[in-house]
């Protein structure tokens, strides 16, 4: 039998964490260019997709001839139109459980770096103004006491709760798809979006869905407190970013931390780049040594799934399932997946 064709796109890879997660199944890897025509070129008779630096449009996806799974290597599945691979009847998958801590941690580190002013502490002390210092941190209360406003009360918010408690921090939550016991249990409080809004710190974690595309909105961020801070470890697509730049210019809110941004990487004449009331990483909140691994190995496993015809474990799309000629099999439960 003729090796399987994965198809994928970036930068040149050995993809070895993906052939360990294949075993014996014997495949090559096509590294394409990204442009739909030229991926399309050699996508069409691919058996699986690696999701990869490429966006996967409904065109590409039509045109799929016997692809069994299209595999993302990350939490996020806004690589893919998953409405036209549901049509198609291609199951799409992402890792939803490997960054929950490095996305959580990130989250407190820019909460803490906003509220303490660690960017302007830092500056001052290389400049020789140390006496400076204490100045801006006299116009701030102290942390404990505060409150944190969760958008979206999954995986990774959850870990922020447990996270931001033991610093005193009164967490509230807003997620209509959640049940309430399951803030309850965790000592959040479930709240109303308005009321998510109206805390210290309002913390973005919403997916990129054509759902939430531009969620956030003008009349969100004026119903903030001035002093207010906005993070954003989610999606930069759920944010009308023009409406957070008018926000942070005119003084609506205090500021922000944000590892994502609606374009990215940024175009240089984007203001946010020049505020200084805002700190910025390049949605880097997911890295780790182990987390880099992981992924790949994981997206590397729901592809060997898929050639030995079987049910992928994380299928963001479950009803194309049973549509496939693919067997369900039981693994060991981990609350996820149409297989738990």
């Amino acid at each position: 039998m003729p090796p399987f064709r994965i198809v994928t796109s970036g930068t040149p890879d050995h993809f070895t964490e993906e052939r360990t997660a294949l075993g014996d199944i014997p495949a090559d890897f096509i590294l394409a260019p990204p442009e739909e025509e030229a991926f399309l070129a050699e996508a069409r008779t691919a058996d699986a997709i690696l999701a990869r630096d490429v966006q996967l449009t409904p065109r590409i996806i039509a045109a799929l001839e016997k692809c069994r799974v299209i595999a993302g290597n990350g939490v996020g599945v806004d690589f893919a139109d998953i409405q036209a691979a549901t049509e198609a009847g291609i199951p799409v998958t992402n890792v939803p459980d490997i960054f929950i801590e490095e996305v959580a941690d990130h989250l407190m580190m820019l909460l803490l770096c906003t509220f303490r002013d660690t960017l302007n502490q830092d500056r001052l002390v290389r400049e020789g103004r140390w006496r400076e210092g204490r100045t801006p941190l006299l116009q701030i209360p102290r942390l404990m006491g505060q409150t944190i406003g969760l958008i979206g009360f999954g995986h990774i918010p959850r870990a922020v709760a447990a996270r931001a408690k033991p610093f005193g921090l009164a967490v509230k939550a807003y997620d209509p798809f959640i049940e309430e016991l399951v803030m309850i249990e965790r000592g959040v409080l479930p709240s109303t979006l308005t009321e998510v809004l109206a805390c210290d710190f309002v913390s973005n974690h919403l997916p990129g869905t054509p759902q939430t595309r531009n969620f956030l909105q003008e009349p969100h961020f004026r119903a903030m407190k001035p002093t207010a801070w906005f993070l954003n470890v989610g999606r930069g697509g759920t944010v009308d970013e023009p409406a957070l730049i008018r926000a942070l210019s005119e003084g609506w809110i205090r500021g922000a931390g944000l590892d994502v941004l609606a374009e990215e990487p940024p175009r240089q004449d984007n203001p946010i780049l020049r505020m200084q009331n805002v700190i910025l990483a390049a949605h880097t909140a997911s890295a780790s040594s182990r987390a880099e691994q992981l992924r790949r190995r994981r997206a590397g496993q729901e592809i060997a799934l898929a050639l030995q015809g079987k049910w992928p474990m994380s299928c963001v799309n479950p009803t194309v399932l049973p549509r496939l000629a693919a067997r369900r099999w039981q693994p060991i439960s981990m609350e996820r997946g149409p297989n738990a």
